[in-house]
């Protein structure tokens, strides 16, 4: 087998498979996407063999937009007996390395919903099994490959490995996050979730200090915000709408009733800059560069919202248009894109302006 399987948001195979397709072609790596509408999964297929393991080993995952988790496939697995799945997946693991952790998977559109249900459920058996073949650790070794076993229906699959350097954080590409009941919106969740994947425990500890100031653009009525304040930060709300007055009352939010194109901070203070303001993605790119190269801020995280057709390359024409204005402007950045869990037809994007 030469296959990488790839996890998506369902909806978006078709940029996935674009995306991998480039990003591929760009390490010489060669192939033809297979995808499967409203999914949530693609499946590129390698010409040449070995080049599933070398893609997953030198292309970062971090530098896909659209995929959420990656393995290489090593095995197909049809017709399983339903008697005795366990011993057709045995059949097929002698090409595995040995794995610190086994995640059995599906799609993550509606037509596999029911059968994550049957995933959790052979997870259990199929874990004790391949521990006492000595396939898996005795224990969850983070530092160790991934065993994936993916499922697309309870008798046929793909059978592969990630690798725990190159390879998503959490089962299917998706970090469970709990809605705090306090949040004025559940768009919280985006900015919580971005925080979390784009920044190391160490870099939140030092980048988002309690004390610094933030802008958020687009705030009201402060799901945002709210994960700003949370965190100890001082935050100047732009919005001409009104904020959740829980947030007012903590004393860390000054709201400003301004057009967040047109918004100027008060004092050079800020250290964030934020904004899911509904607007054209392009335009929205513009302006985050604005604020590093004026030095009006050195982190931001912002949405660029997606139109309905075209949006592969409406993200990348939106990011070489930002690129373009900092590498005019000599700003030395950091920059990541995701299409979060969280998000539906936006990505999200962390820029950091270098010292």
């Amino acid at each position: 087998m030469n296959k990488v399987l790839l996890h998506c948001r369902p909806g978006f195979e078709k940029e996935c498979a674009a995306e991998i397709q480039d990003r591929a072609a760009e390490l010489e790596v060669y192939g033809y996407p297979r995808l499967e509408r409203d999914s949530g999964f693609v499946l590129f297929e390698c010409y040449q063999e070995g080049d599933a393991e070398r893609l997953i080993q030198t292309l970062p995952l971090a530098h896909l937009i659209f995929a959420r988790s990656w393995f290489a496939v090593l095995a197909e697995l049809s017709e399983m007996d339903p008697a005795d799945r366990v011993a057709s997946v045995l059949a097929h693991s002698d090409a595995l390395p040995k794995c610190g952790k086994l995640w059995v998977e599906s799609g993550d559109g509606d037509a596999y919903r029911s059968l994550l249900t049957f995933c959790r459920k052979f997870t259990v058996p199929l874990r004790q099994a391949l521990r006492q073949a000595g396939l898996l650790t005795k224990t969850e070794k983070e530092q160790m490959p991934r065993m994936h076993l993916f499922l697309t229906d309870n008798q046929n699959g793909y059978l592969g490995y990630s690798r725990s350097d190159n390879g998503a954080a959490h089962f299917m590409g998706i970090e469970r996050l709990k809605f705090p009941s306090e949040a004025p919106s559940r768009s919280t969740l985006k900015l919580d979730e971005a925080i979390n994947l784009f920044l190391t425990p160490e870099q939140q500890a030092s980048r988002m200090q309690s004390g610094m100031w933030a802008v958020d653009l687009g705030a009201c009525p402060g799901g945002w915000t709210y994960q700003l304040v949370r965190r100890g930060l001082f935050v100047h709300a732009v919005d001409n709408g009104p904020m959740a007055d829980s947030l007012m009352e903590s004393g860390q939010v000054t709201h400003h009733m301004a057009d967040g194109f047109k918004f100027e901070p008060p004092r050079k203070n800020v250290t964030w800059l934020v904004c899911d303001m509904v607007e054209k993605p392009d335009r929205v790119a513009q302006l985050m560069a604005a604020w590093l190269v004026r030095g009006w801020a050195s982190q931001a995280i912002f949405n660029l919202k997606l139109p309905m057709k075209q949006r592969y390359v409406s993200v990348y024409e939106s990011l070489n248009l930002l690129t373009e204005i900092l590498h005019s402007a000599g700003v030395e950045f950091e920059l990541q894109a995701k299409h979060l869990y969280h998000d539906r037809e936006e990505i999200t994007v962390y820029l950091h302006r270098r010292r």
